[in-house]
């Protein structure tokens, strides 16, 4: 079973024209985002329409999964595509 990491957000279902800055932009009104991950095909380079956003604690990381879950994020500006994200708690690799 993979174990769940507390303090990092699964972020899912992003337009391939978001970017770093605007997530953390985004996620900062919730707490102390101390990192966001974008993930990238190794051979295009292009987005792949996820993301990690880190918090410095857990109890921030989930006042944000409460409040961004399913959100519509065209209500903010520096956002593209009017698409409806995903939030939930990030889960390490199985081995």
């Amino acid at each position: 079973m993979a174990k769940r990491l507390s303090l990092q957000l699964f972020v899912s279902r992003l337009s391939s024209f978001t970017n770093n800055e605007q997530l953390k932009r985004l996620f900062s009104p919730f707490g102390d985002v101390t990192d966001v991950r974008m993930a990238v095909d190794r051979i295009t380079q292009r987005p792949k329409g996820f993301d990690f956003v880190t918090y410095k604690s857990d109890v921030e990381a989930q006042k944000t999964l409460k409040s961004m879950n399913g959100r519509a994020i065209s209500f903010f500006p520096m956002m593209v595509d009017g698409r409806l994200i995903f939030v939930e708690v990030a889960e390490t690799q199985k081995q």
